[in-house]
């Protein structure tokens, strides 16, 4: 049986770990855009429950594992922060449909990267076989 070249091997294990590395950004990004999402769901809830109540009471953290209670003056009114650190009023609904549409927003791009990590992982299969192969036939076969 032929050896394996010693410089494949190490080119395979060196895409092999290049490939576990990207695996696990991929991983890491799909689980920010999930907290991500689920934060804005929360988000929706929150605004939506503030009609339910004639003068709404929040928790505001302030840092530092505290939090005080503070009553809602303007339930109606919402601010957003739209990115860039810019912030506008809205409305609740108006609140709730951009949320909604950024949740629309974060839902295709879980499905993008949790492909790009299947394509991904698929690779990684690919070439962990080929260097089994390639290990199993430098192996002597049984009973020589």
């Amino acid at each position: 049986m032929a050896q394996a070249d010693p410089r494949e091997l190490q080119a395979l294990q060196f895409y092999l770990n290049e490939y576990g590395q990207q695996a696990e950004i991929f991983t890491r990004q799909l689980e920010l855009i999930e907290q991500r999402r689920i934060e804005a769901l929360a988000a929706i809830e929150s605004i939506r429950s503030l009609n339910a109540e004639k003068e709404p009471v929040v928790l505001v953290p302030l840092g530092g594992g505290t939090t005080v209670r503070a009553r809602v003056e303007n339930p109606g009114k919402v601010l957003v922060n739209i990115g860039a650190d810019t912030i506008l009023q809205r409305t609740q609904e108006e609140a709730v449909t951009f949320l909604s549409d950024r949740i629309t927003e974060m839902e295709a791009m879980e499905k993008k990267v949790a492909g790009t990590l299947e394509q991904l992982r698929g690779q990684i299969n690919e070439i962990a076989r080929k260097i089994e192969a390639a290990y199993g036939q430098a192996q002597p076969p049984a009973g020589s």
